[in-house]
Formats: C-alpha cells, sequence, structure tokens
C-alpha cells in the first residue's frame, strides 16, 4: 500500500453580474424556477427551503448541483452546494431582484471556495454570462406571450 500526501490551494472565485430584463419581477422569477428546456442540462429546482437543484438524467441518476437555502419570492433566491464541481468546493449563488416600474433588475453573485480548476475559474464569468442573458430572454418572451394573450382574450 502506498500512501501520498500532497497540499493545493484553495481558491476563491466570485462572479457578479447584472441585468436589466424587460419583464415584470413575477414573470422573471418564476423563469428561474423553470426548467430549461433547451440548455441540453435537464436542470430541476424544488422551490422550498433545503430543496435541490440538481441534473435529472433518468432512472435515478444526476448531479446534485446544489440546496435551496432562502426562496423568498419574487426577490430573492440562494443556492448552496457543489454546483457543476466534481471536487472539493463549496459555492453560493445568490439571485436578487428588484423591480424598477415595468422592468426587473436581476443580479447574480456566486462565490465558490475550494481546489477550484483553472477551467471553473476562467469560464464562469462568461458562463454565468451567457446564463443571465438566457433567463433574460426567456422572460422577455414569456412576459410578451402574456400581454399578447391578454389582449386577445
Amino acid at each position: 500500500m502506498t500512501a501520498v500526501a500532497t497540499q493545493e490551494e484553495i481558491q476563491i472565485l466570485n462572479v457578479a453580474h447584472d441585468v436589466k430584463i424587460d419583464a415584470p419581477i413575477g414573470v422573471v422569477f418564476e423563469t428561474l424556477l423553470e426548467a430549461e428546456p433547451r440548455s441540453g442540462l435537464n436542470l430541476k429546482i424544488e422551490a422550498w427551503p433545503g430543496g435541490r437543484w440538481y441534473r435529472d438524467l433518468g432512472n435515478n441518476t444526476g448531479h446534485l448541483w446544489g440546496h435551496v437555502q432562502v426562496i423568498k419570492p419574487p426577490k430573492l433566491l440562494e443556492i448552496w452546494g457543489p454546483m457543476m464541481m466534481s471536487f472539493p468546493a463549496v459555492n453560493h449563488r445568490q439571485y436578487r431582484l428588484t423591480a424598477e416600474g415595468t422592468t426587473t433588475r436581476l443580479q447574480l453573485t456566486h462565490r465558490a471556495m475550494g481546489l477550484l480548476t483553472s477551467q471553473h475559474r476562467e469560464g464562469m464569468p462568461e458562463g454565468w454570462g451567457h446564463w443571465m442573458n438566457r433567463i433574460r430572454d426567456r422572460a422577455e418572451r414569456r412576459a410578451k406571450a402574456g400581454a399578447a394573450s391578454s389582449k386577445g382574450g
């Protein structure tokens, strides 16, 4: 039997994004909670304190990405857990929503600590920016569809 001990450095990551969305705050919050079918990740969230945020691969397989730490509809959602990291790390992600007239300001803060790879440190800011843009686009489409159906109904 051979034992090897190595020392690795703990890394810290802070990412922040802020986006203005042309949709009411309730629509944006609902969009945060719904699965995004086109992402290919099949991510699901159980919208209650302690609920799971996970990737469902079917047949009771998948990846736990985190747990709901705080949920205060429609203003706050916090999730903590390993996220997409399969190594020693802890993450905290916070969505803060603020109504600004008929629009919503969505702020994302993601903090991570652990044995973070350079791939994650370098890719997270761009990845979360892409994620926020997709939320914005989906919420705005949803708001427009709701407005069109209320005019026609």
